[in-house]
């Protein structure tokens, strides 16, 4: 059941539904409240549009590189189990 949060992010107030919980939503906040800072703390003077849109990119950047990580290491899951499976096998 989705519940509301109301969280704040570059000075903005939002209020918004998940079904996650407390601290997974407050991790969250917390963590691009993080990418935020580290662009916004940045000695270039980017406006609160620039700031948002550059921490996308940094998220989604590291999003697309943890998910060719995850898709590598399912592969090779998949490759030594085939393996193991026809090792099992020739015993037989």
């Amino acid at each position: 059941m989705k519940k509301c949060f109301y969280i704040r992010i570059l000075g903005q107030e939002l209020s918004v539904l998940s079904d996650s919980g407390d601290e997974h939503v407050a991790n969250v906040v917390k963590y691009v409240n993080g990418k935020v800072e580290e662009i916004a703390g940045s000695p270039n003077n980017f406006n609160t549009l620039s700031v948002a849109i550059l921490t996308a990119l940094n998220i989604a950047d590291e999003y697309i590189k943890f998910k060719g990580v995850e898709e590598s290491i399912y592969g090779q899951l998949e490759s030594r189990s085939e393996k193991l499976i026809s090792l099992i096998n020739d015993m037989r």
